[in-house]
């Protein structure tokens, strides 16, 4: 479109299907005066798939595409012609994504993409759906690399992650990125790993990070319930997906949201975060890093795999962000020893980065006390840990303030609309075509 599309219809005005399956679910969802493109010498359109007023396209790929490969460069030559948009943009789109690679590589696709719009301007007519280019630059990305660049803008120096869908995204971003600015990106054995890795990282005052879907998230459980006990800032990605088990790994949902409301056994302080749109992905990371190192705390972002994995364009994002590292103490001159979790009105207590002179500490998964000497081993001391559950908790009563101004809830549309919708992250975007879509039909609403 050339106004903001805000979510992919259940409909489509053109069809390109790779494979006969994507027919046999799809065709019926062509909008009429539309049309599906195919490859006629393997696949087969009848007309019980088709809607009506749809139009069969075939396309004799075998004569137009040089290498099977390449059947989908013919089509999208073909979409060029149908849709009005003029086949030089796909050139250059062409030129630009193969250009790295041996001429023998863009050529065959630049010639692809011609016999497909050549096909299609001598068989059929052009849809007339009115689309424009805009000349206007924008980035073209997913929200798992909104996320992944948010990482990187906040100085992120530690990545570590298993691969899991729909969060691997994160991983192929960062793997060849994230060392050109100074980070640390570990493929690790298991779930388990990736989060004690990141853990241990942000125990050493780096700035640390990793990302799962809900059944890894469901094995890193007890070592975020670990950051939690030593006040570790740590940043836990959950991208979200059809569950349970391992469930539906290309599908979207939004089932997870129990799930790392209670991840761990008993209480800690954490702070859970759902980005809404792509931009929101962005900025939402970055000052998940911030919340984290202020509160002392995990902080999990919470997204799912419409947002995460699908394509956008966006204007713009400000990589000049702000980063706050909390309560850092880099010199310890006390007469009295360092005390790592001394009890405070906020519950914040002065961090130190391992290895500062003159302040030592010792870090237990066990309750301790404020210098962090376990209170379990012999005998249990319950007025310790009613005042250290006490002093982590009441983070909480700090953190809620800050998140509620740094993502403000707002009523969009009319106080005194006739119908309300209701979600939470990623649903925004449809919510926001929903309301669209009543208005135009004469019904106030609001999100």
């Amino acid at each position: 479109g050339s106004e903001k599309v805000y979510t992919q219809p259940e409909n489509c005005h053109l069809l390109i299907a790779l494979n006969q399956d994507t027919i046999d679910q799809h065709a019926l969802g062509i909008e009429k005066g539309g049309g599906i493109l195919f490859n006629a010498d393997k696949l087969q359109v009848r007309p019980e798939h088709l809607a009506k007023g749809a139009q069969n396209m075939g396309i004799p790929m075998n004569k137009l595409a040089k290498l099977p490969i390449m059947q989908n460069t013919v089509a999208t030559g073909a979409f060029m012609y149908l849709t009005g948009l003029p086949l030089e943009s796909l050139e250059k789109a062409l030129e630009e994504r193969f250009g790295k690679k041996k001429p023998e590589v863009v050529q065959p696709n630049l010639e692809a993409a011609r016999s497909g719009y050549e096909f299609a301007k001598q068989n059929w007519k052009s849809l007339g759906l009115g689309l424009e280019l805009s000349k206007k630059q924008r980035l073209v990305m997913t929200g798992n690399q909104a996320i992944a660049v948010g990482a990187l803008a906040a100085n992120c120096k530690f990545f570590s992650a298993y691969p899991m869908t729909p969060a691997s995204s994160i991983m192929h971003f960062l793997a060849p990125n994230g060392p050109k600015h100074g980070m640390v990106m570990k493929q690790c054995e298991d779930e388990i790993a990736s989060m004690n890795m990141a853990v241990g990282a942000g125990q050493m005052g780096v700035r640390s990070m990793t990302a799962t879907s809900g059944g890894g998230f469901a094995l890193m459980t007890e070592a975020v319930g670990l950051a939690g006990m030593l006040e570790t800032p740590v940043v836990v990605v959950n991208v979200q997906r059809g569950g349970p088990s391992t469930g539906l790994p290309t599908k979207t949902e939004q089932g997870d949201l129990f799930q790392i409301l209670g991840a761990g056994q008993g209480e800690y302080p954490r702070i859970i975060l759902a980005p809404q749109t792509l931009e929101d992905a962005f900025y939402t990371t970055v000052e998940s890093f911030n919340l984290a190192e202020r509160y002392q705390c995990p902080v999990l972002i919470l997204s799912d795999l419409m947002l995460s994995e699908h394509t956008e364009t966006v204007d713009t994002l400000n990589l000049n962000v702000r980063v706050d590292r909390g309560e850092i103490i880099t010199e310890w001159k006390g007469t009295t020893p360092y005390l790592r979790y001394q009890d405070s009105s906020t519950g914040i207590s002065p961090r130190i980065y391992p290895g500062t002179p003159n302040a030592i500490y010792v870090s237990a998964s066990d309750e301790h006390n404020e210098r962090g000497e376990v209170i379990s081993d012999v005998f249990t001391d319950p007025v310790m840990r009613k005042k250290m559950m006490e002093k982590r908790m009441r983070k909480m009563d700090f953190a809620k303030k800050e998140v509620a101004k740094l993502f403000p809830a707002k009523l969009e549309g009319p106080a005194d609309a006739d119908v309300t919708l209701v979600g939470w992250g990623s649903t925004y975007n449809l919510l926001f075509a929903l309301k669209r879509r009543l208005e135009e039909d004469g019904t106030k609403a609001n999100i």
